[in-house]
């Protein structure tokens, strides 16, 4: 399946952390097992360390499926999807 990486960015006067109720909603939105039922696979996800910026990296049947998934990341602030490939397969191509 293809990998994509997703960034998520929002602004600190809306961050989504520290919103009782839209905080746990994203917490599981993120959680492996909730993904897996819409068709997509969570390899890593992580939050700039005082910043507002979160990166996923998934793999899913297509882009639009995964944009549809995270949309609710998309609520609070930015979301940009990607296309990527892992370290090995850019060597095997012999180019990024």
């Amino acid at each position: 399946m293809p990998l994509y990486i997703v960034e998520h960015r929002h602004d600190a006067d809306r961050c989504p952390a520290g919103d009782p109720k839209m905080a746990p909603f994203l917490l599981q939105l993120l959680s492996p097992a909730a993904a897996k039922t819409r068709g997509v696979n969570i390899h890593a996800e992580a939050v700039e360390r005082g910043g507002h910026h979160l990166y996923v990296i998934v793999d899913s049947a297509n882009e639009q499926q995964v944009r549809e998934y995270l949309a609710p990341f998309g609520q609070a602030g930015t979301l940009r999807v990607v296309e990527a490939s892992t370290c090995e397969d850019v060597v095997h191509r012999g180019a990024c």
